[in-house]
């Protein structure tokens, strides 16, 4: 296995640019405040697990998950950095202390990628409006910085695998709502809401992390739609598309 290229050369294909400045920030507040009003589970930085029953598969089997990251970091070197992956990440993702080994990318599954974990990936196919799912792997004493994510539309989970034996120093901000790690635990949160990592510890952290739709009232659903199927036109979702099928065609 090889690295992908960072194929920043692509952000002249499609609408490239800044995606605040392509759509405007006045839409994406609109959005925002549009898709809070639609959303059927409440708008808090961190919900009710309740909320949500297929996350109990990943509980139940997150040994088996285990089982399957191990195996993937037995080639860590290689596994691309978030930035490499992504550009528009590179001010919250430095040199090779946030790893990013993605199943499911912007709608799509990458089947090679998906080969390596085979459990994981099952477990995915059943999550309602999968977009994107990857095995998050940070390095010691690394922070990644307050930053957003762009639609209220999507919401991420988190399930902790490998966890510093020091938890508390090793946490996630979500708004004004710390939040800790623990092998086998998994919570849902808002990335729209400022949120920043700290891993302050001698330890490695990996999590498997994934995105799905909100669930929302009819025309929420629609308007997200509409909106991710405007964004997968921009150099903000094709570089990072272009990237991951290029690290997909490298896996043995």
């Amino acid at each position: 296995m090889t690295k992908p290229a960072n194929n920043s050369s692509d952000r002249s294909s499609g609408l490239s640019g800044s995606i605040l400045k392509r759509i405007g920030r006045k839409l994406i507040l609109w959005l925002g405040s549009f898709f809070e009003s639609q959303s059927l589970v409440g708008n808090a930085p961190i919900l009710d697990n309740k909320l949500f029953p297929f996350l109990d598969q990943f509980t139940e089997q997150w040994e088996d998950i285990l089982k399957e990251a191990n195996g993937i970091l037995e080639f860590r070197e290689e596994i691309p950095a978030f930035q490499e992956i992504s550009p528009d990440q590179k001010r919250i993702s430095k040199e090779h202390n946030w790893r990013t080994f993605f199943l499911f990318g912007f709608g799509s599954k990458f089947p090679k990628s998906c080969a390596y974990a085979p459990v994981t990936a099952s477990l995915l196919e059943n999550v309602p409006d999968l977009q994107s799912a990857w095995f998050s792997i940070l390095a010691p004493g690394y922070h990644i910085p307050a930053h957003k994510g762009v639609s209220r539309g999507i919401l991420r989970v988190h399930l902790g695998l490998i966890v510093p034996k020091d938890r508390e120093k090793c946490r996630l901000r979500v708004k004004d709502v710390i939040k800790t790690w623990g092998p086998g635990e998994i919570f849902v949160f808002d990335d729209t809401y400022d949120h920043e990592v700290w891993n302050d510890t001698n330890e490695e952290r990996v999590v498997l992390l994934f995105d799905f739709d909100r669930p929302m009232k009819w025309w929420g659903r629609i308007v997200n739609r509409s909106f991710v199927s405007i964004m997968k036109r921009t150099s903000f979702f094709k570089v990072p598309k272009n990237n991951l099928e290029a690290f997909e065609k490298r896996l043995g």
